[in-house]
């Protein structure tokens, strides 16, 4: 499918009233997929024709329409496919993270505490897409859909005004914050990156933290409402109309020093921005060291442990998925860091 001439469609009649940005999905995609040699998980994401379509290089009948504009039967389209944009990003060495994996479609890495996932206001450099884009995981020489992170689904925490920051996370399916260490995954092509989307809005990936907290923590489901603070903008709260879903598995797994502190695993079934954090802050119960949703703990040792760590104490443990290319579910498990684990053996310590 080249990119320098247009490509024009008929709507047939079962596609009859079907949205303009849905019906090119999967014709453009059928396109892709008949030329010799295509990879048959090539896919054009919604969001880039919804570009196309905005930037007037999609039109119906010679007319500009809109991406949910609703098409008629014998309908002409002509699409000229749009260049994505090239990530602004720099490559830097130095920046230190651990691969897990890497093949052709994806990176799995263990993002350490500290370490912010991709440049944005604040955080220009140092970076795990600047260290990522050191070691060559996104080659600058393909078409620029390798290098952005075009999605149906805008992460939670983005702010509007900001689009030029989508340009600044190639790859980027999901995050971890600043302070939480753990297993992530990064898409090296378009294809995976469509992929791996699909299966985070489905919520059929495995996702498994562990996090230290204060006070008792009993097992239980938190399934709330999630959405933006409305006074404190980078706050999260269940305490909102119209928002999300948000649901949090959380297992009991120690208690220390009569109920000053619990230790604790939380599966995720959505993914919500500061899901963890806020359910369990809500709970009176918040991530140890959380710097945003959390108070000094009560307990002096427990006091001191938050303040030694400086950041929650939240670990992503587990992440598992379907591989973007071959299907194979896969599983990636990454032990707790020496910082976490020493705040748990000096809670362990504590009177029971």
């Amino acid at each position: 499918m080249s990119r320098a001439n247009p490509i024009l469609l008929v709507v047939p009649a079962e596609a009859a009233g079907a949205r303009l940005d849905r019906f090119l999905v999967s014709m453009l995609v059928d396109l892709r997929q008949q030329q010799p040699g295509a990879d048959p998980a090539a896919a054009v994401s919604r969001a880039e024709l919804q570009r196309w379509i905005e930037h007037g290089r999609v039109t119906v009948d010679g007319l500009r329409r809109k991406p949910g504009d609703k098409l008629r039967e014998g309908a002409k389209i002509s699409v000229v496919p749009e260049p994505p944009p090239s990530t602004t990003a720099t490559a830097e060495d130095g920046v230190v993270f651990r691969v897990m994996y890497t093949d052709d479609a994806v990176v799995v890495v263990d993002k350490p505490s500290g370490l912010v996932v991709h440049p944005a206001r604040g955080h220009a450099t140092g970076t795990l897409v600047n260290g990522l884009l050191a070691m060559g995981a996104f080659d600058r020489e393909l078409p620029s859909e390798e290098m952005r992170i075009a999605g149906d689904e805008v992460p939670e925490a983005f702010v509007p005004g900001r689009e030029s920051e989508l340009h600044l996370r190639p790859g980027i399916v999901h995050r971890l914050d600043k302070g939480t260490s753990g297993v992530m995954v990064v898409a090296r092509t378009s294809a995976a990156r469509e992929a791996l989307k699909e299966q985070f809005a489905a919520h059929s990936i495995d996702r498994e933290y562990v996090a230290l907290c204060s006070g008792e923590v009993k097992s239980r489901t938190f399934a709330t409402m999630h959405g933006r603070h409305p006074t404190d903008r980078l706050r999260f709260t269940s305490n909102v109309v119209g928002g999300k879903r948000a649901v949090t598995y959380v297992e009991t797994l120690e208690a220390f020093g009569r109920g000053a502190a619990t230790h604790v695993v939380c599966r995720l079934e959505t993914g919500r921005t500061h899901q963890i954090r806020m359910h369990l802050a809500e709970n009176a119960t918040a991530v140890l060291g959380d710097p945003l949703y959390g108070k000094p703990p009560k307990n002096e040792t427990v006091r001191q442990v938050a303040t030694t760590l400086g950041h929650q104490a939240l670990h992503a443990r587990l992440l598992g998925f379907d591989h973007p290319r071959t299907g194979e579910r896969v599983r990636f498990e990454a032990p707790p860091p020496a910082d976490f684990e020493l705040a748990l053996e000096t809670l362990r310590a504590l009177p029971g």
